[in-house]
């Protein structure tokens, strides 16, 4: 009788394709350096000069680069990765879009109170170069993952990562098709989606607002009902693609002016 293991091995291959066909990353690599290198347009000389001395024990001293090691660090640093790992998100579509402290970051373990605490630590001249480089790259990666509307989204199904869907003839999940699959529908490199995304003047933006986080995080978690990020199906067409990846854009423009705007505020003379 033939052997059963080589046609089982073909379906778990199949299987395995395509239910990782996208990566469940915040934004991506694509999309996290795309927000470092629209913020680095709009750093000031003091926030330039410090962002610079930071960054010069780097292999490649810029901020794209540091823009996705928060995503390494179970292979770069275990120990801070799992301490670390409930800060790229907070759940708060299953409240009504409303952050209450106690109840969505026990601990302080969560987007909100971690982005708020690297700012502070990166703000803070008493702390060691090595404290605030550390902070500097939490704060970059931190500020893309508070604008990308599924890290502030429901926890029933993590964040749409339990919500499957079909795109392209592929299976996917909704958080993976925002962190990259709307990005990818481009097929543009790096270069192409910064000279498309700089075609915009940058919006007006403050540095974080008094409430902190939590601001954009609710501004962020309102998108989702608001603009009907959930399709109706589980199936996305092109339709889905053209409404929404203008908003992914906007989004990722927003994200680079407000980084922007945080840096010069934590290298500003105090």
């Amino acid at each position: 009788m033939p052997s059963r293991a080589p046609h089982a091995a073909r379906w778990l291959a199949a299987l395995l394709a395509l239910t990782f066909v996208l990566p469940a990353q915040a934004w991506g690599p694509l999309g996290h350096r795309l927000v470092a290198r629209l913020a680095e347009d709009g750093l000031g000389p003091q926030a330039r000069a410090g962002v610079a001395r930071l960054l010069r024990s780097e292999q490649a001293p810029d901020l794209a680069a540091i823009a996705s090691w928060v995503d390494e660090l179970r292979a770069r640093d275990p120990n801070l990765g799992r301490r670390s790992a409930r800060w790229h998100y907070v759940n708060l579509g299953d409240h009504g879009c409303t952050y209450v402290a106690a109840r969505d970051c026990a601990g302080g373990n969560c987007l909100v109170a971690a982005l708020d605490a690297q700012v502070r630590i990166l703000a803070d001249a008493s702390r060691s170069d090595a404290e605030r480089l550390q902070a500097l790259k939490f704060v970059v990666h931190l500020v893309g993952d508070a604008h990308q509307p599924l890290h502030a989204g429901n926890r029933h199904d993590r964040g749409g990562n339990t919500y499957q869907l079909q795109h392209a003839g592929r299976g996917t999940n909704l958080h993976a098709l925002w962190d990259s699959g709307l990005l990818g529908t481009r097929r543009m490199g790096e270069a192409a989606w910064l000279k498309r995304l700089r075609a915009t003047p940058p919006p007006a933006v403050t540095p974080l607002p008094a409430a902190g986080a939590a601001a954009w995080a609710v501004e962020s978690c309102r998108l989702i009902p608001r603009t009907g990020i959930y399709p109706s199906g589980h199936a996305v067409d092109q339709a889905y693609v053209d409404a929404h990846l203008p908003q992914v854009e906007h989004q990722l423009r927003l994200a680079g002016a407000r980084l922007a705007a945080v840096l010069n505020a934590a290298f500003e003379p105090h």
